[in-house]
């Protein structure tokens, strides 16, 4: 298992920008107004080819009156300092050494856990001389650094995995899945994740938006390593308000393109809206598999409270996953919620199913000759062979004369097929579709359909 370095701080020191420095990507949310950071945010690093998982977390700070998520923040962030191997707290260079810097070495200090100390916004050298007064705290050696342009950043990392023992050789351990939680804003996203690991690792309130990066989070359920992203509630474009809220439903988004499996978590009580629907949408563009969660069921009257109603009404309003199982739960109770990782593993395995090609050919054969494909312009359109070209998403080329002639109700009409003969369930399926003149291969991708 990798070692965790966790970065703390008071509210816009920079920590965000060293944890993407660290990280080597956008992976947290950057902004000048404190308190983007809430909950904590993990992700893979690596320096000199030592490994270690990265947390970011909320900025620590006076108790503020107008944030009533303020100790929620703190104790996430003791939490996080409580499970590091190695402590990075950042302080701010340009505004100085202030009373609260003083107060978390002390903390630090008491906890008995390895840190270090850095001085980020010190763009040049010169600035170096201007902050003695952090020598005051009686720390030693203080890095000078600046996480916006990386000065002095390699040689803090240098410092860090220095302290780490020396690595052992790693027990063989399945392919870890990276379940991406999404939904509208409020559907107890943050309640679910909690309730599959067990523990209030991420922040919980009834105010929306309160998540706002994409969090990921490893934890290990049975025989099988998951990374649990928790992300923020996707509204439509005519409601977003505001830079971050933009920033964190586009880090929502883009966490889909790294998940192997989706899970849609609707809201029982308020049943399916047209946003589910639009989520559900850009799970399927994405190529994820996806598990579709009803929560709050708890909360659902008892003349409404039929299962197999609402999967019907899933099938009917979400087209775009109908392929994919359904299940009802309450992240409240825990009701039914340890079943969402046997649906996912079934899922995963789903989406990296490969079928044989000789199979898949004699499949072909007898669906085109029981229903061929609609003439065009009095020409008929053939299939002439086809093949998996890919897994995860799966993801078939078929070779045939007429590219563009496939009507979207012929390649719906394939894809069902496909789904009665092989199962597929809860993945995507792709279809490609390419130019033959006879049996002799020509140009290139012509057209591409995704369901």
């Amino acid at each position: 298992m990798n070692l965790l370095v966790a970065i703390v701080g008071r509210p816009n020191v920079g920590k965000s920008t060293l944890f993407n420095r660290i990280v080597g990507r956008r992976a947290a949310i950057v902004e000048p107004t404190p308190g983007v950071t809430r909950d904590r945010h993990f992700a893979d690093a690596s320096w000199n080819g030592r490994d270690f998982m990265l947390v970011d977390t909320g900025g620590i700070g006076p108790s503020s009156r107008d944030d009533p998520l303020h100790e929620s923040v703190r104790e996430q962030t003791d939490l996080a300092v409580s499970a590091a191997d190695v402590v990075l707290l950042l302080l701010d260079g340009r505004e100085g050494l202030v009373p609260v810097d003083e107060e978390l070495i002390g903390d630090l200090r008491r906890s008995r856990i390895p840190f270090m100390v850095a001085i980020n916004k010190i763009d040049a050298e010169r600035l170096e001389a201007e902050s003695v007064e952090f020598h005051r705290l009686g720390v030693a050696p203080l890095y000078m650094i600046s996480a916006e342009h990386g000065r002095g950043v390699g040689d803090l990392l240098d410092a860090v995995v220095e302290t780490f023992p020396e690595p052992v050789t790693p027990q063989e351990q399945t392919d870890r899945v990276a379940v991406v939680i999404v939904g509208r804003p409020n559907v107890g996203k943050s309640s679910l994740v909690n309730r599959l690991l067990r523990e209030e690792r991420l922040v919980v309130s009834e105010l929306p938006g309160t998540t706002r990066d994409a969090i990921d989070t490893p934890v290990r359920a049975g025989d099988r390593d998951y990374t649990l992203i928790d992300t923020a509630g996707i509204r439509r474009r005519g409601k977003i308000s505001g830079r971050v809220e933009y920033l964190s439903v586009h880090s929502a988004r883009k966490s889909l393109d790294r998940a192997d499996v989706a899970v849609l978590l609707i809201d029982g009580v308020e049943g399916v809206t047209a946003q589910d629907a639009h989520i559900a949408g850009d799970i399927v563009e994405a190529g994820a598999g996806c598990v579709v969660a009803v929560n709050k069921w708890d909360a659902v009257p008892l003349e409404r409270k039929d299962a197999d109603a609402m999967t019907r009404k899933i099938r009917e309003r979400l087209k775009h996953v109908s392929f994919c199982p359904a299940v009802t739960v309450s992240a409240l109770t825990g009701l039914r919620v340890g079943r969402i990782f046997d649906l996912v593993d079934r899922v995963a395995s789903e989406r990296g199913k490969r079928v044989d090609t000789a199979d898949l050919n004699r499949f072909l054969q007898d669906v085109t000759d029981r229903t061929p494909p609609p003439p065009v312009r009095g020409r008929d359109i053939k299939i002439y062979y086809a093949t998996q070209s890919s897994a995860f998403p799966p993801t078939f080329v078929l070779f045939t004369n007429r590219t563009g002639a496939f009507h979207f109700s012929y390649q719906r009409f394939l894809l069902n097929q496909l789904r009665k003969r092989y199962g597929f369930e809860g993945t995507p399926l792709r279809l490609h579709f390419r130019h033959r003149s006879g049996r002799k291969a020509a140009s290139g991708d012509v057209s591409v359909f995704k369901r």
